[in-house]
């Protein structure tokens, strides 16, 4: 049989390994932007298929931290908390930290989950990562509906700071972009990251203003207090208490917060585009 005009019009893509610096292809990325929010929910029934509870881990996880976290640094310790009911104010804090260290956490062990996207199937390899940051993003506004339960149990009115949240959340969700990116290409190539992610989580809250604030800092070390800043979580959980709680924003460690993140996502997008080529060599 003869090629016939059909045959022809078919087009033909060649996918091969390119050299030097690869940019990122946005318009790629917007061409299979539909991809990304199947992979997202596909994450999310995973993650809550077949579990007891289901979406109420979202709720219990973060409350039962709050309860520990009130008993062990305010009953116990006499940690201050600006005024503010303690449940309520590390609730506020978690919220932000929780969704951050979820998708970091997640979006790191991605790539190493998930091998048969990476060596079978074509796809913007970005979104293996970006999906896990956007099921994390479910959780986190699920979160604020407890948050408003727990603030009018407490009989606390938000001021119009909350108007911010938005811009708050979507800080939180580019440095977790950023970081969760850079941590998948390592841990594809270096599967120690493995262990390294969970430690780090861990050890990054504690240096994050979860459990305290400024205010416990001695008057002597203060002027130090700007190193604190270097940590874009401590901007990012200040900004959140202030909108909320009405605490007084700290614009120089929210603006430092914000070029942070943004030079997080920079590196972790071509980090990730550079380290991408071998992906399927080392999975």
């Amino acid at each position: 049989m003869g090629a016939g005009p059909a045959a022809d019009e078919c087009a033909v893509t060649v996918i091969q390994a390119r050299r030097g610096w690869i940019a990122v292809d946005w318009r790629e990325l917007m061409a299979y932007r539909e991809l990304l929010l199947f992979l997202v929910m596909r994450d999310i029934k995973v993650r809550y298929k077949q579990t007891v509870l289901g979406v109420a881990w979202a709720v219990l996880q973060p409350l039962f931290t709050t309860v520990v976290f009130t008993l062990v640094f305010s009953v116990f310790a006499g940690v201050p908390s600006n005024g503010a009911p303690y449940p309520v104010f590390a609730f506020v804090a978690l919220i932000p930290w929780t969704f951050f260290s979820t998708a970091v956490g997640q979006a790191g062990l991605s790539l190493v989950n998930q091998q048969a996207l990476l060596t079978k199937v074509y796809l913007p390899r970005v979104f293996i990562p970006a999906s896990s940051i956007g099921g994390a993003l479910v959780d986190m506004g699920i979160s604020f509906g407890v948050l408003a339960v727990l603030m009018l149990v407490y009989r606390l009115v938000p001021t119009w700071g909350v108007l911010a949240v938005p811009l708050l959340a979507a800080l939180t969700t580019v440095l977790a972009l950023g970081v969760g990116l850079t941590l998948a290409a390592l841990t594809v190539s270096y599967r120690d990251f493995k262990h390294v992610v969970p430690f780090m989580l861990q050890v990054w809250m504690y240096l994050s203003p979860v459990i305290w604030s400024e205010s416990i800092i001695p008057d002597r070390y203060r002027r130090y207090a700007w190193l604190l800043w270097l940590n874009p979580m401590t901007g990012i959980i200040d900004g959140f208490r202030s909108a909320f709680l009405g605490d007084p924003w700290n614009t120089a460690s929210l603006a430092v917060s914000a070029a942070v993140s943004g030079a997080a996502l920079f590196v972790g997008l071509h980090y990730f585009r550079r380290a991408e080529r071998r992906f399927a060599d080392v999975a």
